[in-house]
């Protein structure tokens, strides 16, 4: 064994010689990064090659209508749709397509067939205002647009026209004649999608992924699936606009997967798609969970065909996840981390007995090194245990961030710019599991001590009269900052500030303390469930306590 391999730890994965934590699960595998491929094409190549798929199993169902699509129908509506777009509409490789669209079964027949051409993709969330629209069209440049009737207002005109994907041209569109052209060739390295952060901390920037980047996360999936007789019934409540949804829609179909698409989230219309189609695997974001393990809405559904559980976009406490496997005996709750500019999650919980870790984000994947560096000594490669911010190195991290060189070369850093600054607070314990503590530039300095919102949040979150929390730094001349909640009460429960005061303080550092609350109907939410505290800065409570 040579001198690195003999200095790794077989536990955490942590070299003492270089200070990198390695993956100690197996490599990904990828073909050369010279084989000209699409993401598309190396995702219907892994579910080609795997045993014996039936090509009239189910790839999508509409959960509100029961509109099915098989995989035959979706292979042969994306060959359709491409050659469309390609000979009829004009599009050509390197071109940006801009999509604003909520959940549809229409999404992944678009995004395959825009990845086959070499199409940049660039989908955001409909949800965004005019000005919001404006600042991504301007950073994403695109030719053509696809919207649906309610969103196609919000877009201004484009060399190519906007077309709805709800409107029956669409659908001529992913029937019509495929044309006999020359294949386009598309590089592993070419520009794939340009994907929004979701500017919790400030302006949106667009991350540049390419189809390779894309291909490592589905790598990634297929390396740590768990062997069944029968295809997963995953249901999608997280939104193909984002990073999540689009490695998830990649993922699915390189593993014969059938996705069960909601256009818009409702916990019962949730629970009803489980019942009805006998849904086995849930994603879902950090709130939902917690609604789940405290709701009575729940009772009355039929959820025993749901096997497994998987959350990310934020940490959730310990406290949390016991009420929902407490409520949820047989189903594997997992969670994972990733981030937007690594094109999905990096590390991640595979099989039964790594989910009883609460609170981790699970291992490092195949193929990825991390290390953990002190934010204020610059101290890189601290030891297992050891807090401090998260950078990470593999094969799915993105180029840059599109018109912005100084966001990039303060993101990607190291002697060959390789590395990405996650700025999340992490640590990865002795068995090489990740445990995500808060967003560097969201910590509180209370004294100049540090103070995680996280923290505070996950055991404001486990009080039984709250349905949700979020805490955020408020001015104080003597402290510099001190914690103040943003609490959403259960309803008809009469809890007051200092009550809730009172039980983080009876659990917490003194200087961790929450010192101001505000009562709100809602906490606002990024898509993937992250907490927009900027928003948060901007409300002006209708009450409030202080200690």
């Amino acid at each position: 064994m040579d001198q690195e391999n003999s200095s790794v730890d077989p536990r955490s994965g942590f070299n003492s010689v270089t200070r990198i934590f390695h993956s100690l699960r197996l490599p990904i595998d990828l073909p050369p990064e010279d084989t000209p491929m699409s993401a598309a094409a190396y995702s219907l190549s892994l579910r080609n090659n795997s045993q014996s798929p039936c090509p009239d199993s189910l790839a999508l169902i509409n959960s509100a209508t029961g509109q099915r699509v098989s995989y035959s129908e979706f292979t042969r509506k994306t060959q359709s749709l491409t050659s469309y777009l390609r000979s009829v509409t004009g599009l050509s490789k390197g071109d940006t397509a801009f999509i604003l669209s909520q959940n549809l079964v229409q999404v992944p027949i678009l995004y395959f067939s825009l990845l086959s051409l070499g199409v940049v993709i660039s989908p955001a969330n409909p949800i965004s205002t005019d000005s919001e629209i404006s600042w991504l069209v301007r950073l994403c440049n695109p030719v053509i647009a696809f919207a649906t009737s309610s969103t196609a207002h919000k877009l201004p005109t484009f060399r190519f026209k906007t077309i709805l994907l709800d409107s029956p041209e669409f659908d001529s569109m992913t029937i019509s004649p495929v044309q006999k052209l020359d294949r386009v060739e598309v590089c592993q390295s070419d520009l794939a999608a340009i994907m929004y952060s979701s500017g919790t901390t400030g302006k949106v920037k667009g991350a540049t992924l390419t189809h390779r980047n894309l291909m490592a996360v589905v790598a990634v999936s297929c390396a740590n699936r768990m062997k069944r007789e029968s295809p997963d019934m995953l249901l999608y409540t997280v939104p193909y606009f984002h990073v999540f949804g689009l490695s998830y829609c990649l993922k699915s179909v390189a593993l014969n997967e059938a996705q069960v698409v909601m256009e818009r989230f409702d916990l019962r219309k949730m629970l009803r798609a489980v019942e009805e189609f006998r849904v086995t695997h849930v994603a879902l974001a950090p709130p939902v969970v917690v609604r789940m393990a405290k709701s009575d809405v729940i009772d009355g559904y039929d959820l025993s065909s749901l096997e497994g559980v998987t959350s990310g976009g934020a940490p959730l406490g310990k406290d949390v996840i016991a009420a929902f496997v407490a409520r949820f005996p047989s189903v594997v709750f997992v969670q994972g981390y990733g981030v937007t500019e690594a094109a999905g999650g990096m590390f991640i919980t595979a099989g039964k007995e790594e989910s009883l870790h609460w609170g981790s984000a699970g291992r490092l994947a195949g193929g990825f090194e991390a290390k953990i560096v002190d934010p204020d000594t610059g101290d890189h490669g601290l030891p297992p245990g050891s807090q401090g911010e998260l950078w990470i190195k593999g094969p799915s991290i993105m180029k840059g961030y599109v018109g912005d060189p100084e966001a990039t070369s303060a993101t990607l850093v190291g002697a060959d710019g390789t590395w990405l600054r996650t700025g999340d607070l992490c640590y990865i314990d002795k068995e090489g599991f990740l445990f995500v503590a808060d967003r560097l530039k969201e910590l509180i300095k209370y004294k100049g001590n540090q103070v995680p919102p996280a923290e505070l949040e996950q055991l404001l979150q486990s009080h039984p009269e709250i349905v949700d929390a979020a805490v955020i730094p408020y001015p104080d001349e003597e402290a510099g900052e001190v914690p103040m909640a943003f609490v959403v009460r259960q309803p008809r429960s009469n809890l007051a500030g200092p009550e809730i005061m009172d039980f983080v303080a009876k659990q917490v550092a003194p200087y961790k303390k929450i010192r101001r609350v505000a009562f709100v109907t809602s906490i606002p939410k990024s898509a993937a469930g992250k907490i927009l505290r900027k928003d948060l800065r901007k409300l002006l409570p209708p009450t409030s306590s202080r200690l």
